[in-house]
């Protein structure tokens, strides 16, 4: 059984490939699998994978139709036969000894899993780097998935991300965690959470080991005016939801603190800025209309903690009553 099943998404990484490749293979992790999931590129990018694999024997190149990331890393986890996995993006980079410090830290301890910190990389900045979680986020002991979690949230930097971690493979199948939301942009956030809600032994390295990079090729970078804007709307209205049913069926099992349900509201205005960032007006009145149909106004105040969030939340509805009024208007024009 490999140590690590390393699982990367690629879908016309252009450029980003070959810098992202070699500081994986400096990995050097002895006994170890890459599996790279061609989703259908189209810009030489699975070629060039192929290369990669006939050099190294311990590289597979699993090719599909395009399908998203969430079906490209199902198929690479349903290949899967490490004890630990990792899913990093066929773009950014891996600092030398990431995986090594990450598996003796999860091997010694028993982990379900361990994470590290990372630096965003800002093309558009000149390649400036700044910290992923902030400087008072410092590395931890053994704790409990939703204590970290709590602590990660508090800090109001936490990013729910799969990149920078290790989890091991028997963990996530026993709790039928093995699977990402196919379709869903930003599917990180409800399967990060529920990953956390069940993970009893959780490590933190604030060590950055990760570069991820923002560029204008990167799927999340979405420009103010972008026809993408309506699809992340709708994302984050469903991941709103989510999350609250996240909420709902773990309240038995683990105490769902203040922050958990804070959460949900700040994932659900996401919406407001997807619809704020909308160029024209009739897509900002139809995102806002959406959101108020499907009462999100309401899950957004009943989870809303503390008066920063909730005179927040109280201006933001204003201004999305006022933009659904547009709809109206637009549509009796």
């Amino acid at each position: 059984m490999p140590t690590l099943s390393v699982i990367v998404p690629l879908y016309n990484a252009g450029k980003f490939f070959a810098p992202f490749m070699e500081s994986l293979l400096a990995q050097n992790i002895a006994g170890w699998e890459i599996i790279i999931v061609n989703d259908g590129s189209t810009d030489g990018s699975g070629l060039a994978a192929r290369t990669y694999a006939e050099r190294h024997p311990f590289i597979r190149v699993i090719d599909q139709p395009n399908q998203g990331v969430s079906v490209a890393r199902n198929t690479g986890l349903s290949a899967a036969v490490g004890r630990y996995v990792a899913f990093p993006d066929a773009d950014d980079v891996l600092r030398p000894g990431m995986y090594r410090t990450l598996l003796l830290a999860a091997e010694e301890r028993g982990l379900d899993l361990a994470q590290a910190n990372g630096e965003y990389e800002w093309e558009e900045r000149g390649n400036a780097r700044t910290p992923i979680f902030p400087p008072r986020l410092k590395t931890t002991g053994v704790i409990d998935g939703a204590a970290w979690l709590k602590a990660g949230l508090e800090s109001r930097k936490f990013l729910h991300v799969v990149w920078l971690a290790v989890y091991r493979l028997d963990f996530l199948r026993r709790h039928h965690l093995d699977r990402f939301a196919p379709g869903l942009h930003h599917q990180d956030i409800p399967w990060t959470t529920e990953v956390l809600y069940n993970a009893r032994r959780v490590m933190y390295c604030a060590r950055p080991f990760y570069w991820y990079r923002i560029h204008g090729q990167s799927v999340s970078h979405v420009r103010a005016g972008d026809p993408k804007l309506f699809r992340d709307a709708r994302h984050y209205m469903k991941i709103a939801g989510m999350l609250d049913e996240l909420n709902l069926r773990y309240q038995e099992t683990i105490t769902i603190h203040p922050v958990f349900r804070w959460q949900i509201t700040k994932e659900a205005l996401g919406v407001y800025h997807s619809a704020r960032q909308a160029g024209a007006p009739a897509v900002r009145a139809q995102i806002c209309r959406e959101l108020l149909d499907r009462k999100l106004d309401q899950l957004m105040w009943r989870n809303a903690v503390g008066l920063r969030q909730k005179w927040r939340l109280w201006r933001y509805l204003r201004d999305i009553r006022r933009w659904a009024r547009e709809c109206l208007t637009v549509s009796g024009s």
